[in-house]
This record gives structure tokens, sequence and C-alpha cells, in this order.
């Protein structure tokens, strides 16, 4: 095994604005982060992130876009 090699154990981590990233596992997670997926090495933890993360918008954007568009779209005449 060469020095440069990366065997630290990783967790997948999530926050509030659905927002992924990975920690190392024996670490504290970091304030408003929360475990979310495998604990695994880091090739494994990216591949779940790339799998689950499948909009890159911060949550409050995401909620705040589809309010717009709800706003902007006319009721139906009844």
């Amino acid at each position: 095994m060469s020095s440069s090699e990366d065997t630290t154990v990783y967790q997948v981590v999530v926050n509030d604005e659905e927002q992924y990233s990975i920690w190392p596992a024996d670490r504290e997670l970091p304030a408003g982060w929360r475990a979310e997926g495998p604990r695994a090495e880091k090739a494994e933890c990216l591949a779940h992130i790339d799998e689950v993360w499948t909009d890159m918008r911060p949550l409050s954007l995401r909620v705040a876009m589809e309010r717009q568009a709800a706003e902007a779209t006319p009721a139906a005449a009844g």
C-alpha cells in the first residue's frame, strides 16, 4: 500500500438544505450536519452521493422556485 492511498473511513452527511458531503467517520459531525447514507471508503460514499443528490439546488431555493411557479400559474376558471 502506498503512503498516498487514502484509507480513511468516511460518513456521508447531509445538512438542512439537503446538500451532501463526506466527513471522516472518526470525527464528531460538524454543527448542522447529520449522518445519511453509508459509512465507507471515499469512493463508495461519493458514489452514493452521485446517486441520491440529483438536484444541487439548496432546499430553500427549490421551495421558493416552486412557490413562485405556483403563483405565476393562473388558477383554472371555475
